[in-house]
């Protein structure tokens, strides 16, 4: 499936174009799940729209700080990121990337459409890396990043309490421009 960020997809059910403000709740919603079902976010408590809402704005149309979004029939099916990897000025040229896809159509391929967007979008910026944090275990993850070009770089060991337990994280990295 090849996609850009104008719209264009291989799947015509599925089209790709940047998040905004109406998609909000929305995004919300999917986010949550993540927060209450799974380890895959270590944070603890659902977040409100309002809580969503800088997030959001850190994420413009253009630039290296991207949101884009899958929507098929009016109804959004995930979304992907492209975020700053760290606030020091020259962590600049690093961005950290993740892909949330909605519980009801997960295994669709939508985290792969949305990468193939993500990343044509990032060859036009200023972006050397891309780092990607994935909580372990979780194979899917791992397959999607390792078919996109990501190499495992590090785990970090029992860093997150979530559900009770210690979750390691592992980063691995992919070469950009």
């Amino acid at each position: 499936m090849h996609t850009n960020v104008n719209g264009h997809s291989a799947d015509p059910g599925a089209r790709i174009r940047p998040g905004t403000e109406d998609d909000l709740g929305e995004l919300t919603r999917i986010y949550n799940h993540y927060v209450t079902e799974t380890p895959i976010t270590f944070d603890i408590e659902p977040l409100t729209v309002d809580q969503r809402r800088p997030w959001l704005e850190a994420h413009p149309g253009s630039g290296p700080h991207r949101l884009l979004v899958a929507e098929e029939s009016g109804k959004l099916l995930g979304y992907a990121t492209s975020s700053a990897f760290r606030p020091k000025q020259a962590y600049a040229t690093s961005v950290e990337t993740s892909v949330y896809v909605a519980p009801e159509h997960v295994g669709r391929g939508i985290g792969s459409l949305l990468y193939t967007a993500l990343f044509d979008a990032l060859e036009h910026e200023d972006v050397h890396r891309a780092l990607a944090g994935i909580t372990m275990p979780n194979e899917a993850s791992q397959r999607l990043h390792e078919r996109f070009g990501f190499r495992p770089v590090g785990v970090y060991e029992q860093v997150g309490r979530k559900f009770g337990r210690f979750w390691d994280v592992a980063w691995f990295q992919k070469p950009l421009s």
